[in-house]
């Protein structure tokens, strides 16, 4: 688990705030649920015998003696919630949400244990149009992140739960056959969770797991028809996607459509989103069926694909534009009354006021050290006058005295024209 310092949190803000903004442009809602659920809660919707549930929960027993976890993902917290309070009852909900998720796994590059996820969730819409869209909305994020060339979007139908259970009767007898082949995860899996052995890293497994059934030829009509309709659908939007047959989803309630964004950028941890549908997991939690379609993105490996890739911009840094800095303690209040009055005028304009007094020399160190671009000069003589300087502290420019008057006309064109 790991601390979020100030130099970081601005472009966690231009991050979720890029989020946010897209979210209500296609009509999401938000929704905020708690971090400790009811562990029978994650038991029941990602699985028994899935690898989080049985080795990176973090699970206790409370006072009274009930097993609480906190959340691995958010979807099952997300359907817990809709259920709860009757947001599912003959209608449509289109949810997401954002906040840390917690497993205890190995960490490694980009993958903390306590770590942050945005997701979203639709509810009672079973068409492959609300699955196109869901994936729309990923890639306008991209767009809009400059990340669209550097991600793949991956594409697999997992079928109907009938199709599946024949199909993993398949997939067994032919992993039976090549026993010998298998890693020990592979093994355990065999007999509980055989489609996750498809997803191996293995590379010693890789050409066995090239010549093993392929799911996709073994759907059943209903599911090809939805898969073939999602993908005319990308097609027409012009979204370039890849079919792999490999495609598993490692939470137990996934059927039809999964997809997954991936980027080579990040070396060997590629994925940076996935989903997909879960017409059954409504159900499974006691509810009615309802159809349902979904993704996560860890917050921490799209951070660290923009800063790798040199993406993020300069608003996105949070420095600061003008300190406002009295010469002397006699211009104290003066130069706050200032500040305020452009922070008025101006309220994108990120300005900090000198405090705590000193010598002129070490007030003009501390506004050099503010990252600042511009310094507000005022003192005796622009007390006197009404007028301020402008010092550039990052450009050879001569200063300027501007009337305090037309101090935010020429704040704002400077301003403007460096962040544009």
């Amino acid at each position: 688990m790991n601390d979020l310092l100030p130099d970081q949190s601005a472009l966690w803000q231009y991050f979720e705030g890029t989020v946010q903004a897209l979210m209500q442009r296609y009509g999401y809602a938000e929704i905020r649920t708690p971090i400790v659920e009811q562990t029978a809660l994650f038991a029941r919707s990602i699985g028994e015998v899935t690898d989080i549930v049985e080795k990176e929960m973090y699970t206790f027993e409370d006072r009274n003696g009930d097993s609480l976890t906190l959340r691995p993902e958010g979807t099952a917290s997300c359907v817990r919630a809709a259920m709860e309070h009757g947001l599912l009852h003959n209608q449509t909900q289109r949810l997401w949400y954002q906040g840390p998720m917690f497993r205890h796994e190995r960490p490694q590059k980009g993958r903390y244990r306590q770590f942050h996820q945005v997701g979203l969730e639709a509810f009672g819409l079973e068409g492959p149009d609300i699955d196109a869209e869901v994936i729309l909305l990923t890639a306008r994020l991209w767009q809009e992140l400059g990340l669209y060339d550097h991600v793949t979007l991956e594409l697999n139908s997992l079928g109907s739960n009938e199709a599946r259970a024949a199909y993993r009767d398949k997939l067994v007898a032919y992993f039976e056959q090549h026993r010998d082949q298998l890693d020990e995860d592979s093994l355990r899996r065999l007999s509980s969770n055989p489609l996750r052995i498809l997803d191996s890293k293995n590379p010693d497994m890789a050409p066995m797991l090239a010549d093993a059934p392929r799911l996709m030829d073994h759907l059943d009509a209903a599911s090809r028809e939805h898969f073939e309709g999602l993908t005319a659908l990308l097609e027409a939007a012009g979204i370039d996607y890849v079919i792999n047959p490999r495609l598993v989803r490692g939470l137990d309630y996934y059927c039809r459509t999964v997809f997954e964004w991936t980027t080579t950028a990040l070396g060997s941890q590629g994925t940076v989103c996935a989903g997909g549908r879960y017409d059954g997991l409504v159900e499974q939690l006691g509810g009615k069926p309802i159809p349902a379609v979904g993704f996560a993105m860890g917050i921490e490996r799209l951070i660290l694909l923009l800063e790798t890739l040199e993406l993020v911009p300069e608003a996105a840094l949070g420095e600061l534009d003008l300190y406002v800095l009295p010469m002397d303690d006699d211009a104290t209040a003066r130069a706050m009354l200032l500040a305020e009055r452009l922070r008025s005028e101006l309220p994108e304009l990120r300005v900090q006021l000198h405090c705590g007094g000193g010598s002129f020399k070490s007030r003009i160190k501390k506004a050099d050290r503010s990252g600042a671009r511009l310094a507000l000069l005022l003192g005796e003589d622009e007390l006197a006058q009404g007028r301020a300087t402008l010092k550039f502290l990052r450009e050879e420019r001569e200063q300027l005295s501007l009337d305090q008057d037309a101090l935010a006309e020429t704040l704002a064109t400077l301003v403007s024209g460096e962040h544009a």
